[in-house]
């Protein structure tokens, strides 16, 4: 696991959520990196990668993908996440794309873009 690919996750994820939550933000949603659990900790490390990867494998084709496209690719990256890290999550956990508020769907697009302009 690479710390710097996680913190740089969570750093996306907390600068969605402060853009697009409406209101404010349940104070688990913007926990700063050093005080986040290790299991996340790894799980943002890796969805990352599994981002740059698929950046990298594509020949930075994934210019061409809408923002949602590029928002499932996430969602669906830490969905298998969860399943890893939690034996029986929460639905909401675990929802799918169309499932997801707005505000997340919105967050997790910005997460693709900014590991795809470090890329």
């Amino acid at each position: 696991m690479s710390e710097e690919e996680g913190r740089v996750f969570r750093e996306a994820w907390i600068a969605g959520v402060r853009a697009h939550y409406p209101g404010e933000p349940k104070p688990g949603y913007v926990t700063p990196w050093e005080d986040t659990p290790e299991w996340e900790r790894r799980a943002a490390a890796a969805v990352h990668r599994q981002v740059r990867d698929f950046i990298e494998v594509s020949d930075g084709m994934t210019s061409k993908l809408t923002r949602a496209q590029k928002g499932r690719f996430v969602a669906l990256c830490w969905i298998a996440q969860i399943y890893r890290h939690i034996e029986s999550p929460k639905p909401s956990y675990v929802a799918d794309w169309d499932d997801l508020p707005e505000w997340q769907q919105e967050t997790d697009s910005d997460i693709f873009e900014r590991i795809e302009k470090e890329a």
